[in-house]
């Protein structure tokens, strides 16, 4: 079942209603078409007190790409990023910790983005790009528009030993390598996204 991030509210998309409707509460929707789709997430954006909106048709993947039609898309590159120690890094972005990550330039794909941005924003060098991970998508108003940004996650190598210089003006103020397993501070104050990022590690 494909997702996605409402802040810490989830967007789920699936092709079989009456098992979904058993095991789970929400707003459930069976797609129609894109106007009334584009009404709902509207309600769904305003209404904080229902955690979970179901969309079901049996195209899933020509719903999703109904949906994506109702945002403006922003595509961006990421790192999970592991030390000699198997320690990975969290980054402190405007006082929420996240992973580094940033928008894809033109003529940039996933990958060249995901280590330009873990690069600028950390300032490490020698990074090894190791194997794709996982998309993740979140939604966020940007000057009253509507956005959807799809996040290409990639597992990154650090064999160095330098001290990361963090990209002040992409309101970055602190770092942690961190322990797998040792990440009750990230899950109190992180993302959504971030932690799925995360669970697919098995780190938390």
């Amino acid at each position: 079942m494909y997702k996605v991030f409402f802040n810490d509210r989830t967007v789920y998309f699936g092709d079989n209603f009456s098992r979904a409707f058993e095991r789970n509460k929400g707003l459930f929707y069976k797609y129609n078409n894109i106007h009334e789709l584009n009404e709902l997430i509207e309600m769904f954006s305003l209404l904080n007190q229902i955690n979970s909106l179901y969309i079901f048709h049996e195209d899933m993947l020509m719903v999703i790409e109904e949906f994506k039609a109702c945002f403006r898309v922003i595509e961006a590159g990421g790192g999970l990023v592991f030390n000699v120690n198997h320690e990975f890094l969290a980054i402190k972005r405007n006082g929420v910790w996240d992973l580094p990550k940033g928008k894809l330039e033109k003529g940039e794909d996933f990958r060249g983005a995901a280590m330009r941005e873990v690069e600028e924003e950390t300032g490490l060098s020698g990074l090894k790009l190791v194997e794709p991970l996982l998309s993740t998508y979140h939604t966020y108003r940007l000057k009253g528009e509507k956005v959807l940004k799809k996040t290409r996650w990639f597992e990154m190598e650090y064999k160095g030993t330098d001290k990361p210089v963090l990209q002040a003006k992409e309101g970055i103020t602190d770092y942690r390598w961190v322990t797998p397993g040792s990440t009750d501070f990230i899950r109190q104050n992180t993302y959504a996204s971030i932690l799925d990022v995360l669970y697919m590690r098995k780190l938390i």
